[in-house]
C-alpha cells in the first residue's frame, strides 16, 4: 500500500507525473456508461466569484442550450451548486424555493424518516406529516413505473423545485439522501433553490476514503467529522486500516493481548458505524495479512517468520503454521460482526518473504511447506496465494465481499487467486507488478487507489509527495488506475472499474497533526468525490471549484 518500498522501487518520472493524462474517450460518454435513464447530462454552471488566471463563469445548462433567461422577476434562477456538481439541470421560469418560518420536511415514505430528521435539523425546521405544501421539502421513494429509477440506479435522485416547494425522489434511500445534500449545499451557497429539475446519479458505485488508523491514532471524533464531510460529498465507503506493524487499534475480545493503546473501543466503533450508516456510508475493516502484522506478532513471537539465517522480517507471519491462520481468522470473524457492511479488506500486500531475490532459498521452510501442500512445482508465492484464498473464503462465509491489494495477486504459479474478490489497485511500482488490464482481463473488478494521485503519505517518504486536489481534478479519472494513463476504453466503465478511494497512510505518523491532515485532505477529497461522481472534464476551472467548496461547506 505504498509503505515498505524495496530498493528496486522508485517514484515515477517527475516529468511524466506532471504530464496531463490522456483522457481519451473518458468524456461525458464514458460518464454515461451503465446509467440507464440518465440522459442529456451536463455539469451545473459555475456561480462563483471567479478567480485564477483567465477564469470565467460557466453558463448554466439552459443558457448553453440557447435558452437565455429573460429580464424581470419571472426569470430563470441560478444553477444548483453542489460538490460533486449535479449532472443534469433543467431550469424553468419561476420564483424557486426558499427557506421560511413555515418550511417543514415531509417524509412520504417510512424508510425516509431518518433522512427527513437529519435535513430538518440542518435547516432548523420541523419534520411533519403530509401532504406537502408551499415552502416544504418532501422526500419520497420512486414508485413502480414512475420514470424508472430517477437519475439512474438506486443512488440516483430527482429533485424538483416547483411552485415554492421541493420534492426529492430517489431510487433508494441513498438517492434521496444525496438529493438532500444538493438542496442543503445550494441553500448554503445561494439562500434559495431555483425553479427547475435536477436529475443526478453517480458514475461509480464505490466512492470512498481510506484511513490508516494503525500507525497514526485518529480519535473517534476525528473520524466522525470525516464521515459528516464524506456524506456531504456523496462518498459512500470508509475503509479503516486497523492493524499494522506499529499498532492494532480496535478492541478485541478474541485476542485482547494484541490491542495497542490508544485504540477504539467496540462501543466507539459501533457509534462510528451507526453515524456512517446514517450517511449511507459503509465502513470497511482491513486486517492486513500475511504482512503488516508486527503488532500482532509482538504478542505472538512464536508465529514470526524466520529466514534460513534466522532473520525476522518485520510484520511477516509464518504462513506455514496452522496457528497463524487460526489467529487471523479469529480476528476476521470477530470484526465481520462489528462491521456489518458488505465489504471487508483482507490485505495481502508487501509480504516480505516474496520481496527477496530468491524466496525459496531465503525461506526454505515456506518452500518445503508449499511443495508438501501443492506439489513439487509449488513455490513460496503459491503458499501466499493459498493463504489469501483461505482468508477471503473466511470472509465470504460471513457474508462479506472480499477486497485485496493488487500486489497480493501473483502471476502464474500452481495456486491461482480465487475469482470472487475485488482488486484494490494501488501500485505499479513494486518489482513485477502487473498492469491493471491483466486483472480486468482476468475477470476481477478493480477499485482504484492509484498511488500516483490518491495517496496522502504522512512525511512524504519514498519519493511520495502530498497529492493536490488540482491534479486530481484536472487529470485523474477512475480509468487512470496506474501512473498517469487510463486503461483501454473497453475496461474503463463502471462494470470493470467499480470505483476508487482517496487514502491517508501514516508512514511517518508525527509528520502532521490530525488537524493538519484534515486540512490537507479537504480539497483532494472533494476533487476525488467530483471525479468519481462524474469523470468528465469539469466545466469549472480549478479556482472556481475551490470557491465552490468554500461556498457549500
Amino acid at each position: 500500500m505504498g509503505r515498505n518500498w524495496s530498493k528496486k522501487s522508485g517514484r515515477a518520472d517527475a516529468g511524466a507525473a506532471r504530464r496531463p493524462s490522456s483522457l481519451l474517450a473518458l468524456t461525458l460518454g464514458t460518464a454515461l456508461l451503465g446509467l440507464a435513464g440518465l440522459t442529456g447530462l451536463t455539469a451545473c454552471g459555475a456561480n462563483g466569484d471567479g478567480g485564477g488566471e483567465g477564469d470565467r463563469d460557466t453558463p448554466s445548462a439552459s443558457q448553453r442550450d440557447g435558452d437565455r433567461p429573460p429580464k424581470g422577476p419571472d426569470r430563470l434562477g441560478p444553477s444548483p451548486v453542489a460538490v460533486p456538481s449535479v449532472r443534469e439541470w433543467k431550469a424553468v421560469r419561476g420564483p424557486g424555493w426558499q427557506l421560511t418560518k413555515h418550511t417543514r420536511v415531509i417524509a412520504a415514505h417510512d424508510s425516509l424518516r431518518d433522512e427527513a430528521k437529519l435535513l430538518a435539523d440542518e435547516l432548523k425546521v420541523q419534520v411533519a406529516k403530509g401532504p406537502a405544501r408551499t415552502d416544504d421539502v418532501e422526500l419520497d421513494r420512486a414508485k413502480g413505473g414512475e420514470q424508472g429509477k430517477p437519475g439512474g440506479g438506486p443512488e440516483g435522485y430527482r429533485l424538483v423545485s416547483r411552485d415554492g416547494k421541493v420534492t426529492i425522489t430517489g431510487g433508494d434511500d441513498a438517492g434521496v439522501f444525496y438529493g438532500t445534500r444538493t438542496l442543503l449545499q445550494t441553500h448554503r451557497a445561494q439562500g434559495r433553490f431555483a425553479e427547475g429539475t435536477v436529475r443526478d446519479a453517480p458514475d461509480r458505485p464505490q466512492r470512498g476514503f481510506s484511513l490508516d488508523i494503525a500507525r497514526k491514532n485518529f480519535s473517534a471524533d476525528w473520524i466522525k467529522a470525516r464521515i459528516r464531510e464524506m456524506g456531504d460529498l456523496k462518498l459512500n465507503q470508509l475503509q479503516l486500516h486497523l492493524s499494522d506493524d506499529q499498532a492494532f487499534r480496535v478492541e478485541s475480545d478474541t485476542h485482547p493481548e494484541i490491542v495497542s493503546d490508544p485504540h477504539l473501543t467496540k462501543a466507539q466503533v459501533r457509534d462510528i458505524v451507526e453515524l456512517a450508516s446514517s450517511r449511507h456510508i459503509t465502513v470497511i475493516p482491513e486486517i492486513d495479512s500475511p504482512g503488516h502484522l508486527g503488532a500482532v506478532l509482538k504478542a505472538h513471537p512464536d508465529l514470526q517468520l524466520r529466514s534460513a539465517s534466522g532473520a525476522t522480517p518485520r510484520g511477516a507471519i509464518d504462513i506455514s503454521k496452522p496457528a497463524a491462520a487460526e489467529l487471523v481468522d479469529d480476528l476476521l470473524v470477530e470484526f465481520a460482526d462489528l462491521f456489518p457492511g458488505k465489504y471487508a479488506h483482507a490485505g495481502g500486500d508487501e509480504y516480505q518473504a516474496l520481496m527477496t531475490e530468491n524466496p525459496e532459498q531465503t525461506y526454505p521452510g515456506l518452500a518445503e511447506e508449499a511443495r508438501k501442500r501443492y506439489g513439487k512445482d509449488a513455490k513460496v508465492q503459491d503458499l501466499a496465494t493459498a493463504w489469501l484464498n483461505d482468508r477471503t473464503e473466511t470472509l465470504r462465509k460471513h457474508g462479506k465481499t472480499p477486497q485485496v491489494w493488487n500486489d497480493g495477486m501473483h502471476r502464474g504459479g500452481v495456486v491461482k487467486p480465487d475469482k470472487s474478490r475485488q482488486v484494490a489497485y494501488w501500485t505499479g511500482r513494486e518489482a513485477g507488478q502487473r498492469q491493471p488490464a491483466e486483472y480486468l482481463e482476468g475477470g476481477w473488478e478493480v477499485v482504484n487507489l492509484n498511488d500516483e494521485y490518491l495517496y496522502y503519505v504522512l512525511g512524504q517518504p519514498n519519493n511520495f509527495t502530498y497529492p493536490t486536489g488540482r491534479r486530481i481534478y484536472e487529470h485523474w479519472t477512475p480509468a487512470v488506475v496506474r501512473g498517469t494513463e487510463p486503461v483501454p476504453g473497453k475496461w474503463a466503465d463502471r462494470k470493470h472499474i467499480v470505483g476508487g478511494r482517496f487514502a491517508v497512510w501514516g508512514d511517518l505518523a508525527d509528520a502532521q497533526t490530525t488537524e493538519q491532515v484534515a486540512r490537507g485532505i479537504r480539497l483532494p477529497l472533494a476533487a476525488t468525490a467530483q471525479k468519481l461522481w462524474d469523470p468528465a472534464k469539469p466545466d469549472r476551472s480549478w479556482s472556481d471549484f475551490v470557491k465552490l467548496v468554500d461556498q457549500v461547506d
